[in-house]
Formats: C-alpha cells, sequence, structure tokens
C-alpha cells in the first residue's frame, strides 16, 4: 500500500478516486478497491478460496500493468465442460442455456439495465432477469462467447452473477432479509433521536430557545444523521449510481436526490447556522422507504416460492448399488444405468426405470395431483418425486440439466424472465416518467424558490419522494410470478411469458382428440383379415413399421408384440409410413394413405380409429382400435363453452370416430382426416376472422398447429417436441384444470391492469398536491412506500386463486 496521499487499489495497482469507498476484505484486512470491476473480481477470488493469489503474485510488477485480465481468469472455471454439466443445458450444437443469480438487484430499473447490457453482448442469444427471485436466464453460442465473459460483463456494471443454486439462493435471500432489517434498525433508531430533537427545535422556536442550544441540537442531529444516510440510505444511492453510470434515470435516482439534497442543505445550514434543517425529514422517509422496500422484498420471495420449492425437490445424496452393496454418494455424481436404492419416504433422486419393487409414488408437487401413482417394473419415475408404501429399485436414465424436474425449472424460469407486452410498455414509461419527474421537481422548486423560498426545498422533496414510479414497475411482474407459481401449484406450467396474457384473451379453443380429449391409451380390439395372410404376421409386420413411432397408435400396435425387424423407408407425418421386407415394400396408416396404392380400398364402417396394412399387390388388413373420452372432458367443454370460448375438435382419424367423440362430448365444430398442415389452415382461417386462437394437442403432428396458435397448450405426456412448441404444459394431463388455467389469465390481465391503473392514477392525484406544498417529505415516503406495497399484496391475492 502506497504511503502518498492517493491510497492504490490492492487489486490492480492504480489509484484509488478520493470520493470512492469500496473495499474487500482479504487476508482478514479491509483492501481498498479502485472500482466495481476491481471489486466483483476480487471477491470472486476471495469466495472461490483463491487468496494465495494476492500472496504469491510478483512484486516486480509495475502499477498500472494489466492485473485484472489475469485475475479474470478465475471466473473461467465456470468455462469447464465437467463442471457446466451440472447447471448448464446444451439445447443443440454450441447453444447452451444456464441460470444464474443476481446479486445486486434493488430494482426493475436493475433489471433493464443488466439486460440491455448483457443482451448487447455478440453470442449472447437471450439474457432474461425475473426481478421476483433475481435469477437471470442467458442462451448463448458457445462458439462466439464463453460463460465467464457473460459473468465479467455482469461484474462491470455492479452486480455478481454465479450459476443458481437452490440452497445458495436461500443463503443470499436470507442475507437480503438481515441486512434490511439492519438498515431498517438503524434507521429507525436514528429517526426516533432526530424526531425527538427537532420536536424540541419546533417548540422552542414558539419559546424562544437559547441560539446555543439550537445549533448544538442541530449538530447532534446532523451526527445522528449520518449513519442513517450513509448506511441505511446506501442501497438508494448505490443503485442510482449504477443506473447514472449507465445514462439511464432509475427508480432511485429521484429518491437519492431527495435524500442526498436534503442532507447537504440541512448540513449546510446546521455548519453556518443559517437557514432549515430537515434531518427529521430525511431520517424518516429513509426508514419509510426501507420499511416498504422490505415488505416488497419479503411479497417477493413469497411469490416466487413455489418455483424455488420446485428445485429444491431434488435431495443431495442417493443410495447406489454396487458391488460392495448400498452405497451413499452424492446425486451430482450419478451415471446413466446406475441402480439406486429408493426407501419409502425417500425422495426419487433422478429420473429413472422401475427394475425391482411395486409401489406408490407422490407426485404432487410435479403435478398437482393428491393420489399417489403406483408404480411397477417398467415404469418410469421422476426425480423429486416422493416413494411412498414400498422400496424401490430403478435404474437411471437421465442425470443432470436432461432430468424432468431441470426441464420444468428451466422452462418455469424462462416464462417468469420473458416480458408480454403489458410489462414492457410499463418498464418503458417508467423510465421517461423518471425524467419528466426530475423536469416537474427543477420547475416547481424554481417556483416555490422565487415565491416562498424558505419551503422551496421540502416541497422539491416531497415530489421527487412521493412521484416515483416503482409501482408502476411491479405492477406486471409481481403479478405475472404469483399467478404461475398458482399455476404450476396445480399442475399447470407455463412456459412462456405472453401466455397468460394471451390466454385471458382467447375466443377459441381447437382441442387434438387422440391424447388430448381421450386418453391417448389406444387398443387393438379387432383385426380383419383382408387377405390370406396370418394375423400373428401381420401384426409383427405393423410393429415393426411404426418401431420409431412415438404416436398413441404406434404404441398400441407395439403393444406385447415381437416386431419384426425391416427397413422403414418413409414416414409422412398424420398418414402412414412406409417400409421394405425381403425385398416387399409395405404401408401401414390411414385409409386416402393406402389408396394411393389401391384406390378401390372402402372405409371399414367400424366406430373408433382404423389403419390399413397394405403390400403393392394387395389390403392385406385393417387394424381396429379404440380409446375413450377422458371423464372430465365433458365438464371442460361445457366451461369453457360457458365463459364464451367456442370449441372446435381437430384429428387425424377417421370421420365416424371423430363424430362419435365429438358428439359425446358436447363439440359442435369438428373436423375429420386433418393432416398436419389441414390443421394449419383451419387455424389461419380462425384467426384471419379476427378469432384469437388457443390450441390443446398431444404429439409430434399437433407441433406446427402449437406454434402457430397465439397461444398453445400441451398435454404432459406429449411428444417432447410438442412441448416444446408449447406455451403451457398440462403437467398433470387432467384437462380440469384448462378451466382453472383460463380464468386465472383472465384474473391475471385484471390485476396487472389495476395495478398499472392504481399506480398512474396514484402519481397523477400525488403530483398536484405534493407540488403545491400540501404534503410534507415524511408524508411522501410513506404514500410512495404504501403505494408500492398495494401493487405487491393485490398481485399476491393471486397466489392463492382468491382474486374474483
Amino acid at each position: 500500500m502506497s504511503s502518498s496521499a492517493h491510497q492504490e487499489c490492492f487489486h490492480c495497482g492504480l489509484p484509488v478516486p478520493d470520493d470512492l469507498d469500496l473495499t474487500v476484505e482479504i487476508e482478514g484486512k479491509s483492501r481498498p478497491m479502485c472500482c466495481m470491476g476491481c471489486q466483483a473480481v476480487a471477491k470472486a477470488i476471495v469466495d472461490n478460496g483463491l487468496e494465495d493469489y494476492y500472496r504469491h503474485r510478483t512484486e516486480k510488477a509495475q502499477v498500472g500493468e494489466a492485473l485484472v485480465p489475469d485475475a479474470l481468469r478465475e471466473l473461467q472455471v465456470y468455462d469447464n465442460e465437467t463442471l457446466q454439466q451440472s447447471f448448464v443445458h446444451v439445447r443443440e450444437g454450441d447453444v447452451r442455456e444456464a441460470s444464474l443469480i443476481l446479486e445486486g438487484i434493488v430494482c426493475a430499473a436493475c433489471v433493464w439495465l443488466s439486460e440491455r447490457h448483457v443482451g448487447a453482448m455478440e453470442g449472447v442469444l437471450a439474457f432474461h432477469v425475473n426481478y421476483s427471485t433475481h435469477r437471470a436466464q442467458v442462451t448463448w453460442d458457445n462458439s462466439k462467447i464463453q460463460l465467464s465473459d457473460i459473468l465479467r460483463a455482469i461484474s462491470e456494471i455492479g452486480y455478481h452473477a454465479h450459476p443458481f443454486d437452490a440452497s445458495r439462493q436461500e443463503a443470499l435471500q436470507k442475507k437480503e432479509r438481515n441486512r434490511a432489517l439492519r438498515r431498517i434498525g438503524i434507521a429507525g433508531v436514528g429517526t426516533m433521536q432526530v424526531m425527538m430533537m427537532a420536536v424540541a427545535m419546533y417548540l422552542g422556536e414558539y419559546q424562544g430557545m437559547d441560539e446555543s442550544i439550537r445549533n448544538l441540537l442541530r449538530w447532534a442531529s446532523l451526527v445522528v444523521t449520518i449513519p442513517v444516510v450513509t448506511y441505511s440510505g446506501q442501497a438508494f444511492f448505490q443503485s442510482a449510481w449504477r443506473d447514472l453510470k449507465q445514462h439511464r434515470l432509475g427508480m432511485d435516482v429521484p429518491v437519492s436526490l431527495a435524500i442526498g439534497l436534503a442532507f447537504i442543505a440541512s448540513a449546510w445550514a446546521t455548519w453556518t447556522g443559517t437557514g432549515h434543517v430537515y434531518f427529521d425529514s430525511v431520517t424518516m422517509f429513509t426508514f419509510f422507504l426501507l420499511i416498504g422496500r422490505t415488505l416488497e422484498m419479503t411479497a417477493r420471495h413469497k411469490a416466487g416460492q413455489v418455483a424455488e420449492e420446485l428445485v429444491k425437490l431434488m435431495p443431495a445424496t442417493a443410495n447406489r448399488l454396487s458391488a460392495d452393496g448400498i452405497e451413499s454418494v452424492a446425486v451430482a455424481e450419478l451415471a446413466i444405468g446406475d441402480r439406486l436404492v429408493v426407501k419409502p419416504g425417500e425422495v426419487v433422486p433422478t429420473d429413472g426405470v422401475v427394475v425391482e419393487g411395486k409401489s406408490s409414488v407422490n407426485e404432487a408437487l410435479l403435478t398437482g395431483e393428491s393420489l399417489p401413482r403406483a408404480k411397477h417394473p417398467g415404469d418410469h419415475v421422476i426425480g423429486g418425486t416422493i416413494n411412498t408404501e414400498s422400496p424401490l429399485t430403478i435404474e437411471v436414465d437421465r442425470v443432470g440439466q436432461d432430468t424432468v424436474l431441470a426441464g420444468i425449472s428451466r422452462l418455469l424460469e424462462r416464462a417468469h424472465a420473458e416480458k408480454p407486452r403489458v410489462a414492457e410498455l410499463a418498464n418503458r414509461v417508467a423510465g421517461w416518467f423518471v425524467a419528466a419527474l426530475l423536469l416537474v421537481a427543477a420547475s416547481v422548486f424554481g417556483y416555490w424558490y422565487l415565491h416562498r423560498p424558505d419551503d422551496a426545498l421540502w416541497i422539491t422533496l416531497s415530489v421527487l419522494v412521493i412521484t416515483c414510479p416503482c409501482a408502476l414497475s411491479l405492477a406486471t411482474p409481481v403479478a405475472l410470478t404469483a399467478a404461475t407459481g398458482s399455476l404450476t401449484a396445480r399442475g399447470v406450467l407455463t412456459t412462456r411469458g405472453h401466455a397468460l396474457e394471451t390466454l385471458a384473451r382467447a375466443t377459441d379453443i381447437i382441442f387434438d382428440k387422440t391424447g388430448t380429449l381421450t386418453h391417448g391409451n389406444l387398443a387393438v380390439v379387432s383385426v380383419t383379415l383382408l387377405g390370406d395372410a396370418d394375423e400373428q404376421w401381420l401384426r409383427r409386420l405393423a410393429a415393426g413399421l411404426e418401431g420409431y413411432s412415438e404416436h398413441p397408435v404406434a404404441e398400441a400396435l407395439k403393444a406385447d408384440i415381437d416386431a419384426l425387424e425391416l427397413e422403414v423407408i418413409e414416414a409422412e407425418t398424420g398418414r402412414g409410413v412406409m417400409g421394405r421386407l425381403d425385398d416387399h415394400y409395405y404401408r401401414l396408416g390411414s385409409l386416402e394413405f393406402i389408396r394411393e396404392w389401391h384406390p378401390t380400398l372402402v372405409a371399414s364402417g367400424e366406430p373408433g380409429t382404423t389403419i390399413y396394412l397394405a403390400s403393392r399387390d394387395a389390403v392385406l388388413a385393417a387394424f381396429h382400435l379404440s380409446d375413450e373420452p377422458r371423464r372430465e372432458a365433458p365438464m371442460v367443454v361445457r366451461e369453457l363453452e360457458a365463459m364464451g370460448i367456442t370449441v372446435h375438435l381437430l384429428s387425424g382419424d377417421n370421420p365416424i370416430a371423430v363424430a362419435t367423440i365429438a358428439e359425446r362430448l358436447g363439440i359442435s365444430h369438428f373436423q375429420a382426416e386433418q393432416l398436419p398442415e389441414d390443421k394449419l389452415t383451419y387455424l389461419r382461417q380462425l384467426q384471419d376472422q379476427g378469432r384469437v386462437v388457443a390450441m390443446v394437442g398431444d404429439g409430434v403432428n399437433d407441433a406446427p398447429v402449437l406454434a402457430g396458435a397465439e397461444v398453445s397448450i400441451a398435454m404432459g405426456k406429449g411428444a417432447q417436441l410438442a412441448q416444446a412448441s408449447a406455451d403451457m404444459v398440462l403437467l398433470s394431463d387432467n384437462l380440469a384444470v384448462l378451466p382453472f388455467s383460463v380464468e386465472m389469465a383472465c384474473r391475471t390481465l385484471k390485476i396487472i391492469r389495476q395495478n398499472i391503473v392504481w399506480a398512474i392514477g396514484y402519481n397523477l392525484l400525488a403530483l398536484p398536491l405534493a407540488a403545491a406544498g400540501y404534503i410534507l417529505p415524511w408524508m411522501a415516503a410513506i404514500g410512495m412506500s404504501g403505494s408500492s406495497l398495494f401493487v405487491v399484496l393485490n398481485a399476491l391475492r393471486l397466489k392463492d386463486g382468491r382474486v374474483k
């Protein structure tokens, strides 16, 4: 450390500006830093146990040498491929996705700043921050940018980012709460002390207090106010400084101006012994603002609770079978193919297939279903569910970021991070509003300074504080977080930020049939032989042709059949498949598909689904399959129609099967023998009429229509492609939650509108009152905090579905 007047940065050796107080505790001592970048890097080095870097670095380094790049390489530990397996999801090629925790987020402006800064980097495909949980979802091209570069960029603007970890998130939230309580405590004690002295000075004005006593009380008030401003108000100043450095007017800029100006003016008045002091106003509105922020923080934590509970489902250890018996290992060490023992009452540590034992598994936190599901050998179990009855031996088939729970958490976080149009509009308005507010405040100060100069400052302070648009920026994110949390608890996963806003405006809902309105558990009820071939051989041939398909029809044809091995040449979605066996070509599929070879083929006329098998020479067989509608389907259709939503049924099945299901469910708008392109055409026709269409589907053939609809909903057991294309997923496969989801979407939009109207109306009402001098600064602090709190509490009504 230099002994000169200027301190040197302990990290890089450059001079520390006189007006900057940034430190990091290194080797038991508080070390000065010259900038937030050095501070962030130094903290990263300390947090990773790399303090030896400072002990062993060469003494020959010259002041000004670029030591920062060397230190920043410590962040490259997160680029390690092995380490990334635990928190990075590889989507396709070099595209990767990860969830991060951002420390230092204090308001919606912080979210805007970090999203703009990181999102502008080359190679970053998407970067969204969830204000409610302070989690960020980042997608990047690893061939163009490394994760360490993204973490470094976040550090450059004063935030600290690291891979998401549920336990660390909980610890950070606890730390945040404790820090907030300490700041409130100091501000509260300071407020009480300053108010007592302020009352004495106010009374002294009327009773002729001695000048020396008055000055003593002023100096005492100054001393008490200093820790309130410098410690309790620190969060406001840090946030404002960060925004101003990025040339942005954030929510804390007017608040910081109010606190800072009032304190400086009061300190000057105390020093010179002239003018008015506002120490009581400074301490009081710092105290009330902190109370409001803390209550808001608690509400945010509560709103994101369901999403966090999902992440915490996974246990830390698992019981793995080895040659020496059962050993306890970390879940992170599990590999595909490992065999695990899950005892009754234990949480299934990862996805797998039951190989031994029979039991029931509670999947309530994932699907919303209250009753446990029976599991037998061959059944799939999901990590995070609870074994309730007997021991199970499972074989691991998915680990890390490939598990169902990791996928759910990733989709849920993406939905929280993405912002609907109404939220983006509110944030843009809030940014312009702050600029307008500062202009209005300057005009108010100018007016009162000319007419009543003694009142100009405190009236301006009231204007700055009472009209801060915090409530406007909170109006949408907290409501969306609470609503998606409530839906997730009932087994409805919202995967896109716009889903609720769009679903609330839906006028029509299109359903697929098989696997959606019906269970999808098709079974072959009979086989009509149309040639001389043996039935068992024909069933083996059909099973071989469907060997690579996941469609419910294919699963029914393959059930309990030893399939023939053949070459699958062509598969046409929604029509059928063609293959070759012993130089003979065969087709399996719909009536129209087979008619291309045999134009005279006549429909069987049987109810249900019929699939035909043919060679080049003749039609060989007709397989008749049956599927029952879901028990809740008729009720769901009635409830949706009662909401004013028109229900449609589109299916690739034959007209008889589709008409039968439509009649049983009370659906008047239905179409049969619909190929994917036909469904998409039908959808476009509705949209051309100005209708807002939601699509509910299951299976690969629904993916194009799901993508084309304004809002799409996939069944939880549907093909992965359908779920990836969908805006919402019914994890429980229970259609009964669909009307509730529509109702919740309408309620959410209603709450958001209420919040925005309240926030704007409050500001329009409060601004003229404050500008006219009817609202004191401490009243302004209560009003601003109360407005933000009202918005948060109003949104939290969605958490339990209580809004009507």
